[in-house]
């Protein structure tokens, strides 16, 4: 009985896997910057299982990302910048819906506003 169990478990743990939404490769964005300005950003992801990674690049170069995960068709990560000695942690969490991701962009801890914007899967 214990192996069943163990069994169904394992299963059901493969399925919420495999209901995990498929963001791999190459996203667009148009992200609102200093001044209202839109700057082109791409992000280039990998799934493996809940774990993800991959890149951000925009006007400030390319960058790996960081603490990825996905859950379903949510999706979380983070990235670390140096800035005249003090270290900033830009939070992003997004759900996907189809071919774009709705994504949120703020900096740890609440300091500053949030920024929304949308992600759209690149052909």
């Amino acid at each position: 009985m214990r192996t069943l169990t163990t069994l169904l478990c394992a299963l059901g743990l493969f399925a919420a896997a495999a209901l995990a939404a498929d963001v791999t490769g190459k996203w667009v964005a148009q992200v609102p910057g200093r001044g209202g300005n839109m700057q082109e950003t791409t992000f280039q992801f990998k799934v493996d299982g809940s774990k993800l990674t991959g890149t951000v690049a925009g006007p400030r170069g390319e960058r790996e990302i960081e603490d990825g995960t996905i859950d379903g068709d949510n999706i979380s990560f983070s990235q670390t910048f140096e800035f005249n000695g003090n270290t900033m942690k830009i939070v992003y969490k997004g759900k996907v819906n189809g071919d774009q991701i709705d994504f949120t962009r703020e900096r740890q801890g609440g300091q500053g506003r949030s920024v929304t914007f949308t992600a759209k899967k690149a052909s």
